[in-house]
This record gives C-alpha cells, sequence and structure tokens, in this order.
C-alpha cells in the first residue's frame, strides 16, 4: 500500500477540482472589471471607470466602447445559436447511439441478469453483463454531457471576453495580453476541473451497486471516455466547416479581389468570421481535450483494475490516474500566476516569451509533483496486466512513463512552435518565397509540414518504447496522461489565440486607431503559434491515448498477439491507414463547398448593394451566418459517419483481429497527416502575418498590404485554413475515437464478431 489512506484520497481528489473550479471563478470575476458597455447604470460613467490611460486623440471613446459592445454582442448571439442548434442534433445522435451501446453490450449475454465469473480475476463472481451494457450506457451520456459543456463554457468566456481585450489595449500591449490570457485560464482550468470532478462522482455513484466488482466497474466507466470524443467529433468538424467557409469566403473576396483589410465590417461575412472563431477553435477544441482526457484517464482505469491494484482493491494506487490530474490542476494554478502576477508583459517582444515561459514552468512544476504523488501514492512494488501475463514494476518506473508524456509533449509544444512561429527561419523562408507567387508559396510550405513531422513523431517513439517497457500497456496510457496533465495550462495558451483573434476583429469593425490594430495584431500572431502548439499537444496526447486503448482494447477482446503477416489483420491494417485520407477529403471538400457559396454570396452583396464599399450602407452579415451554419451541421454527419460506424463494421463482419489492424493503421497514418496538416496551415498563416507586420526590412521588401508577394501569402493563407482548423486538428480525434469505441463494444465484438470470416 501506498502512503495515503483511501479516505484522503476520496477528500484530496475533489479538493482539488474545487480549487480549480473557484480559481477560474476568480479569474472570470477579475476579467468581468472590465467595463465593455458605455451605460453602466448606477457605477461611475464609463470615462470615469475604464479611461485613466493616455488614448488616441479624436476617437469618442464612449462611441468606440458602446460599438464595441454591439459587435461583441452579434458575435456572442451567433455563437450561441450556431451551438444550440448543433447541439439539437447531437442530442439525437446521443439517444441513438445510446440505444446502440445498450443492446450490443446486452446482448453478449442474450440480456440475462444472473451474475457470472469475472473474465480476468478467475474464480470470483462478477455483475451480469446487462449491468455493464446499462452502466456503460450512462457514462456514455455523462461523458458526452461534460464534453458539450466543456466547449459550451469555453465559448461563453470567450465571446464574453473578446471585446474586454479589444478595449484594454488601449492602455497598452500588457493590459490587453493579461485580459485574454485569463479568459482562457478561466477556459482552462473550467474544463480541467470539470472532467476530473465528474468522473470522480461517477466513479464513486458506480460503486454503490458494483461493490467488490472493479473489474465490471472500471470496463463500464470506458464508455465515459467515449461519449467525450464523439461529442468532439462533431463539434471540432462542424465547428471547423463553420469557422473557414466563412473566413475563405471573408479573405478570397475582401482582400485579394477588393482590397480592403481582414475584419473591415463592409466585409459581409466579417461577423460569421468572428463567430467561427469561437465555435471551432475554442468550442471544438474545448470538447477535444476533454475527450483526450477522459479517455487517457479511462484506458489507465481499466488496466489498472485487472492488474494487482485492482485485484487487492488499493484504491489509492487504483485512483493514481486521478491524483495525477489533481496534481495538474495545482501545478497549473501556480503556473498561470507567472504569467498574470509576477512577470508582467511589458511590451510585443515579450507576448510570445511569455506564453512560451508558461509550458516550461508547467512542465519542470508537474515533473517535481508526479515524484510527490507516486511516492505517496503507490506501493514500492505491484504488478501490471500485460497481454495475459503479470508484468513486476517498481514505483520509480512509473514516475518515468508519465515524466517522458510530460516532456514529450513539451519537446512537440516547441518543434511546433519553431516551424509556425514567424520568428524562425522556416516560416520566414515560407514568407520569402511568396516573391514569385502562389505556387512557390504552396510548394515551401507543404513542404515545411511534411518536415515538421519528424521530431514529433520521434519524440512520440520514444516515450512509447520507455513507458511501454517500464509498465507495459499501463505505463503508454499514464504517459498520455502525463502530456494531458498541464491540459489548464495548455487550453489557457490555446484560447488565447482565438480571443485576441477576435479582439483584433472587434478593433478592425469599430474603427479604433492603427495603433491599437497593431497591438491587438501581435497579440494575434503570438495567438496563433500557441493555438499551433495547442494542436500538437491535442495530436501528440491522440497517439499516445490511442495506442493505450488500443492495448485495453486487444487484451479485453482477448487477443493474445496482433500479428501484422496474417491477412485478416494486414487487411484491417492497410485500410486503417486510409482512413485519414478519406475522411480528411471529406471535410476540406465541405470546407471548399461551403466557401465556394460564401465566395457568391459576398461578391454578390458587393456588386448589389449601392453603397457598400463606400462605407455608407451596411451588408447583410446574417445571410453570410446562415450559409456557414447550414453548410457545417449538414456537412459534419458524413465523417462523424465514417468515424463512428468504422469499428461497428469492421468488428462485427470481419471480427477482432481485423478491427486491431485497422486501429493500428489509423494511428500511424492519421498522426502524420495531423501533424503536418496543422502545421503547414499555422505557417502559411503567419507568414501571411509577417509580411504584414513588417517588422524588419526583410518583411517591408515583400509588403505592404495589397502587394503581388502579400497576395500570394494570402492565398496560402486560406489553402492552409481547411487544413490547420478542420482536418489536422478532426484527426485526432478520428484515431482517439475509433480506439474508445472498439474498446466499449470489445465484448460484443469478441463474442458475436466476425460474421464474414465464420462464413468462409
Amino acid at each position: 500500500m501506498g502512503v495515503l489512506s483511501e479516505g484522503l484520497t476520496q477528500v484530496l481528489i475533489p479538493v482539488a477540482a474545487l480549487i480549480g473550479l473557484g480559481f477560474a471563478l476568480l479569474q472570470w470575476y477579475l476579467v468581468s472589471k472590465v467595463r465593455v458597455s458605455g451605460h453602466s447604470g448606477g457605477h461611475k460613467s464609463y470615462k470615469d471607470s475604464l479611461i485613466e490611460g493616455d488614448f488616441e486623440e479624436g476617437v469618442d471613446s464612449l462611441e468606440v466602447s458602446a460599438k464595441c459592445a454591439e459587435i461583441q454582442n452579434a458575435i456572442s448571439v451567433g455563437a450561441t445559436s450556431f451551438l444550440f442548434t448543433e447541439y439539437r442534433y447531437l442530442g439525437i445522435f446521443t439517444g441513438v447511439f445510446g440505444v446502440i451501446i445498450f443492446l450490443f453490450l446486452g446482448s453478449v449475454k442474450g440480456f440475462s441478469t444472473k451474475s457470472e465469473p469475472c473474465t480476468y480475476n478467475t474464480g470470483n463472481i462478477c455483475k451480469p453483463a446487462l449491468a455493464n451494457a446499462l452502466f456503460s450506457t450512462i457514462a456514455f451520456l455523462l461523458g458526452a454531457l461534460t464534453s458539450v459543456l466543456s466547449g459550451f463554457l469555453g465559448m461563453k468566456i470567450a465571446t464574453y471576453a473578446n471585446a474586454r481585450t479589444t478595449l484594454q489595449a488601449r492602455y497598452g500591449v500588457g493590459k490587453a495580453f493579461i485580459t485574454a490570457f485569463r479568459s482562457g485560464a478561466v477556459m482552462g482550468f473550467l474544463l480541467a476541473a470539470n472532467g476530473l470532478l465528474v468522473l470522480w462522482v461517477t466513479i464513486n455513484l458506480f460503486k454503490l451497486y458494483y461493490g467488490d466488482d472493479w473489474e465490471g466497474l472500471y470496463e463500464s466507466i470506458t464508455g465515459y471516455g467515449l461519449g467525450g470524443s464523439s461529442m468532439a467529433l462533431f463539434g471540432r468538424v462542424g465547428g471547423g466547416i463553420y469557422t473557414k467557409a466563412a473566413d475563405v469566403g471573408a479573405d478570397l473576396v475582401g482582400k485579394v479581389e477588393k482590397n480592403i483589410p481582414e475584419d473591415d465590417p463592409r466585409n459581409p461575412a466579417v461577423i460569421a468570421d468572428n463567430v467561427g472563431d469561437n465555435v471551432g477553435d475554442i468550442a471544438g477544441m474545448g470538447s477535444d481535450l476533454f475527450g483526450s482526457y477522459a479517455e487517457s484517464s479511462c484506458a489507465a482505469l481499466f488496466v489498472a483494475s485487472i492488474s494487482s491494484f485492482g485485484v487487492s482493491h488499493d484504491y489509492t494506487a487504483m485512483s493514481y490516474p486521478l491524483i495525477i490530474s489533481s496534481m495538474g490542476i495545482v501545478v497549473c494554478l501556480l503556473t498561470t500566476l507567472f504569467a498574470t502576477d509576477i512577470f508582467e508583459v511589458k511590451n510585443v517582444s515579450e507576448i510570445e516569451p511569455s506564453l512560451k515561459r508558461q509550458l516550461l514552468i508547467s512542465t519542470v512544476l508537474m515533473t517535481a509533483g508526479i515524484a510527490t504523488v507516486n511516492f505517496f501514492a503507490l506501493p514500492s512494488e505491484f504488478t501490471l496486466f500485460n497481454f495475459g501475463t503479470d508484468k513486476v514494476v517498481k514505483n520509480w518506473h512509473l514516475f518515468f512513463c508519465v515524466a517522458i508524456g510530460l516532456w514529450a509533449g513539451l519537446a512537440i509544444g516547441y518543434t511546433t512552435e519553431y516551424y509556425t512561429s514567424n520568428a524562425y527561419s522556416p516560416v520566414r523562408d515560407v514568407a520569402d518565397s511568396c516573391r514569385t507567387g502562389a505556387a512557390t508559396n504552396v510548394i515551401f510550405g507543404l513542404a515545411l509540414g511534411y518536415k515538421s513531422v519528424i521530431i514529433p513523431i520521434f519524440s512520440i517513439a520514444i516515450a512509447i518504447y520507455v513507458s511501454f517497457s517500464l509498465a507495459a500497456m499501463y505505463g503508454v496510457s499514464v504517459a498520455a496522461l502525463g502530456m494531458l496533465s498541464t491540459i489548464a495550462t495548455g487550453l489557457a495558451i490555446d484560447a488565447y489565440g482565438p480571443i485576441s483573434d477576435n479582439a483584433g476583429g472587434i478593433a478592425e469593425m469599430a474603427g479604433m486607431s492603427h495603433e491599437i490594430r497593431e497591438r491587438t495584431d501581435a497579440l494575434d500572431a503570438a495567438g496563433n503559434t500557441t493555438a499551433a502548439i495547442g494542436k500538437g499537444f491535442a495530436i501528440g496526447s491522440a497517439a499516445l491515448v490511442s495506442l493505450a486503448l488500443f492495448g485495453a482494447f486487444v487484451s479485453r477482446a482477448g487477443i493474445k498477439t496482433v500479428d501484422v503477416l496474417t491477412p485478416k489483420v494486414f487487411i484491417g491494417l492497410i485500410v486503417g491507414a486510409m482512413l485519414p485520407y478519406w475522411f480528411s477529403a471529406m471535410t476540406m471538400k465541405s470546407v471548399g463547398s461551403a466557401a465556394l457559396k460564401m465566395v457568391e454570396e459576398v461578391r454578390r452583396q458587393f456588386n448589389t448593394i449601392p453603397g457598400l464599399m463606400e462605407g455608407t450602407a451596411k451588408p447583410d452579415y446574417a445571410t453570410c451566418v446562415k450559409i456557414s451554419t447550414d453548410a457545417s451541421l449538414r456537412e459534419m454527419i458524413p465523417p462523424g459517419a465514417l468515424v463512428m460506424l468504422t469499428p461497428l463494421i469492421a468488428g462485427t463482419f470481419f471480427g477482432v483481429e481485423t478491427l486491431a489492424g485497422v486501429l493500428a493503421g489509423s494511428l500511424v497514418s492519421g498522426v502524420q497527416v495531423a501533424i503536418s496538416a496543422s502545421n503547414t496551415g499555422g505557417a502559411w498563416d503567419n507568414a501571411k502575418k509577417y509580411i504584414e507586420a513588417g517588422v524588419n526590412e526583410h518583411a517591408k521588401a515583400l509588403g505592404p498590404k495589397g502587394s503581388d508577394a502579400h497576395k500570394a501569402a494570402v492565398i496560402g493563407d486560406t489553402i492552409g485554413d481547411p487544413l490547420k482548423d478542420t482536418s489536422g486538428p478532426s484527426l485526432n480525434i478520428l484515431i482517439k475515437l475509433m480506439a474508445v469505441e472498439s474498446l466499449v463494444f470489445a465484448p460484443f465484438f469478441a463474442t458475436h464478431g466476425g460474421i464474414i470470416f465464420k462464413w468462409l
């Protein structure tokens, strides 16, 4: 037994989650102190309460503030109405899929209510398969609800903070940075604490029924991960199609044809573009990372339940994944204070280093945190399930498993930053290639994306080898948890990007001065890089998570070895490797066809509304919002169906070995495609921003806005949009979701699967 008693563990986990929630509320309160509306009844007038800094002349600050409030409201209403519509569709899907889970798992033993011998802990009696079916369905619904809540709250916070960031930019870049970063932190801590709290409550409630049958209890908990990721898939794909249809439409007509600035209020697609940042990058990312967190916890808990922790009912050691996450919340809280209170950002050049410092500080502190948890929570020696045999493991082995996951995450983050930030040569080379037109820009950008895969893949490979050698599949699942242990900081950095992007859009639309737009642009450029880092983390952790889930699936399905040389496995492998390409084709095409409609609508408005270019008439924003909404809701169904149905079809008709091949193939090819797509898109975007900002002689020679090189950069950026915000980030959900779905349905596939091969 470890030093920590069961009673103390039961207190510490919810306390850490509540501390996270409390800290999120505190950050939200600090952001809310920035007043937006011009008329704050009862308070001092707006001029007294906010206007103390030196302002640019000639802009009536009250009028600007009212305009910001109006734009913020339009973005918030658009995002909320889209998400509500999307969630109505998802509600129907969740109900139907919940029934499928119940029927498939209930049929394993013919819906019998009799207790039966345990699968692993032979000699003991476990609860009936029907109970597993019911509780897996409940866990699935809870996971789906938490995932939707994570995305929705994130979107609400982002739309609350965007105009406040714009208004704070009037006092300098430091104030605006803190507002955007605090808002990101609200989302990060809400999500980390929520995910942990709901999982802890679910385990304790299920325990009331399962009692000593931990094998059945933790097997049904895997439904929680499935619920989280299935919502994330639709959120990511739907949100990604929405945001990029608007973005591509706005850029092609506005910047390239009409030569007007980004986020110009005359552009009819501008509100849809800003709404898209919130529903795609914020709500989608929130659900995505929550899904990763839920799945890595479920994979670790499942493997532990069939190891000595579960057999000997050592609750503290069993809860090791939850204690790691609790420690992560405390570590991230300390890390956040470094950005908001200890090292204040004073000028533009300090923004990116401050965000990068967050990653490093959280990783160093968390390494110490893991060592502490290992000492107190784990017995000095124990055995772990390793595909039918027991592997003897010491507690310091697990320290290295979690730590290598954590540091591999940092390596992936820094590599991504090197390939996507315009402070380094790769992006500057891409910008330089714009001199000779869009074609060379596209060639350089694609090459950069392919090259940026090398170091992350080696990092993931080393993490897998070390963690598997030390602690079998349990080691891999806690390595994934290690990478996600600093999720609150990772999300804060990630959500900061879209909030800054929106703040820049609001500044442009409200007609604020050039100087303020430069400040918000600087925040936004750093945000672009941090968003790419966030995607790198999500993809890296997805690779480890899906491998851990794959291991759990193989164990649960009773496969002794997965032999690539058998035809059953190999056909699965080659089809699985094709799936990411099929999925990317669907999502790219969806963005393309929606963007086509958007371009036509924007052109139509410029041609038919008199006075629109002169700024005397208002565009019809609502039609563009409707085009994006309709396209994304319609187009998210085929890619979603592909991912959800593949494991069901492969497992039922071809059996568990072929399905194992499909999972391995999709994991191996999906990670490569996802990283290269994300980084190519990020690099093109920042190459364009590098030319626009004109920070040095090289950039000035390529600019200014509207030059041929700039137009070539805009085309690259537009091609990269669906790569970095729709296909790339959705692929990491594809590989995780297929693995967790296979694990949940493993009992059914093992009993009834492989219909076709049984005939042959």
